[in-house]
């Protein structure tokens, strides 16, 4: 098994997948080791001392006035836990539990926290031994951070609650820590505060979001140059000059995706000729970099705000560098919560604009030559009628799910925590939204294949084609109707794989 370290940086985003999506193992550095040791000692220096000090001997939140003995502070500690997993609904992901954890870790391994190193080495052990502590839908308000879902954790460690264990069995959390050879952690003070004060959550689903999105933007651009070439459209507009003219990275990147996408048509050349009477093609055709580009700068700004929140030691409170223990409010989700929510607005436009180009294909009155519908026999057969619907109705979604949340603040803690990012909420419908858009493509994809084979005799270009071909080895050609939904599903699977744009890509080399 792959294993990373954890040391007193930041993980990188590979590594989050890695343990995330892989089942990457961990294990603590030397330097971690000996960073969270130096942190601790400056907690139990002041566990005795008569002032109190917040989270070390003193109440939480709206309670964080009254004074707790010492003989009361371990179970203070456990207290806070077990009343803080008070996550409802479905169970999370696994792989964002385990992004959660890594990002957790990542955080206790900077000493800033005060935890002990064998509580981190509780969470190394766990992610190793592949157990995943059920995580509800519902329970976070993005502040203080990820309370509920990193309470869930934080709980599992204890060998209290529920798990799954690596074959992805529901266990007691004691049963599958002691199977795994894991002592559950007694915590001591402060380090239930320490565990569940972060925004790990909404981080580790905007890393693997950032991810996926990537992808799925270069495959739109497959799907766009297809959809252009079928519906004879020009690809003059692409042209690296053109486009230099309004110098966006992202448009510039999307642009020389479809030049070399479309390098070679056959099907484009055909009416490359003075006998054409085109002027411009329809914006979802015409515009397809500015859209998809506008996408890919929106993701390159969430993915630099999520590196520096990778570098980040979020907790409240923290230990420094020169030994203070301070409160502060770097749990408040807000830099996260932005742009979880612009990505959301991002993955709507793009499907949005990949539906009006499906959408095209469909219209007699637009389509420029093909049967209505794409149907072998219009009347008889509808076609690809429906898979259109499908698009908009996901699409419907998508443009709901792009309301941000993080507008949003509902006061919390008797009016200690006033105002909340909610930012957790913004990162579950980005993962929705991700999924739609990435369905919204194969439709686009599905469809435009269909038109490129109704264009025969004329020829593709070569990699447009060979994702034609890709498809085609999962889902039949033009013929009378067949069940829509399981193609849909193929094509689906073959985005999601990847399969895709490696068929594009092994034509066209890496698109940007």
């Amino acid at each position: 098994m792959r294993s990373i370290s954890v040391g007193t940086g930041p993980v990188t985003p590979a590594e989050v997948l890695a343990v995330a999506r892989e089942g990457a193992g961990v294990q603590l550095s030397p330097e971690a080791e000996s960073a969270m040791a130096a942190g601790r000692k400056v907690v139990d220096a002041l566990a005795d001392d008569t002032r109190p000090h917040y989270g070390i001997s003193t109440g939480f939140g709206a309670l964080a006035v009254r004074h707790i003995p010492v003989d009361r502070r371990a179970q203070l500690q456990r207290s806070l836990v077990r009343s803080h997993a008070a996550g409802s609904g479905p169970e999370v992901e696994r792989e964002v539990v385990r992004a959660l954890m890594l990002l957790r870790l990542s955080t206790l391994a900077t000493g800033h926290t005060g935890v002990r190193p064998e509580t981190a080495r509780v969470y190394a052990a766990m992610l190793t031994a592949g157990i995943t502590p059920v995580v509800r839908e519902y329970g976070s308000l993005g502040c203080s951070g990820d309370l509920a879902p990193l309470a869930h954790c934080a709980l599992a460690a204890m060998g209290e609650g529920e798990v799954r264990d690596a074959s992805g069995t529901l266990r007691p959390a004691a049963e599958a820590l002691a199977a795994a050879g894991i002592e559950p952690v007694a915590l001591v003070e402060k380090e239930g505060l320490a565990l569940i004060n972060g925004t790990d959550g909404m981080l580790g689903m905007l890393v693997l979001a950032c991810h996926d999105l990537r992808a799925i933007l270069r495959t739109a651009d497959v799907a766009a140059a297809m959809s252009v070439e079928a519906l004879m459209g020009t690809d003059a507009v692409f042209a690296a000059d053109l486009q230099a003219l309004r110098p966006h990275p992202g448009q510039a990147d999307s642009a020389a995706n479809l030049r070399a996408l479309l390098a070679g048509s056959g099907i484009m050349a055909s009416h490359r000729t003075p006998d054409c009477t085109r002027v411009q093609d329809a914006y979802s055709l015409r515009c397809s970099p500015q859209v998809h580009g506008a996408a890919r700068d929106t993701v390159a700004h969430a993915e630099a705000v999520a590196g520096r929140e990778l570098a980040a030691a979020v907790d409240n409170p923290v230990v420094t560098a020169d030994g203070r223990v301070e409160s502060n409010g770097n749990f408040h989700g807000a830099p996260l919560g932005y742009v979880l929510d612009f990505l959301a607005i991002a993955a709507a436009d793009v499907a949005s604009m990949s539906e009006r180009r499906t959408d095209r294909f469909l219209d007699v009155a637009r389509n420029h030559g093909l049967p209505p519908f794409l149907a072998d026999d219009p009347g008889v057969d509808s076609g690809h009628m429906i898979a259109q619907y499908t698009q908009a109705g996901i699409v419907a979604e998508l443009k709901r799910l792009a309301v941000p949340s993080s507008v949003d603040s509902i006061p919390s803690s008797a009016m200690q925590e006033d105002h909340v990012s909610m930012g957790w909420a913004a990162a579950r419908k980005l993962r929705r939204a991700v999924e739609g858009l990435t369905r919204v493509v194969a439709i686009e994809l599905l469809t435009a294949a269909r038109a490129l084979d109704l264009r025969a005799p004329l020829a593709p270009a070569a990699a447009t084609g060979a994702v034609r071909d890709r498809l085609r080895a999962e889902v039949a050609g033009p013929g009378p109707d067949r069940w829509l939904a399981p193609e849909i599903e193929a094509a689906v699977r073959l985005v999601v794989s990847g399969e895709v744009l490696a068929a594009a890509e092994g034509v066209t080399g890496p698109l940007r």
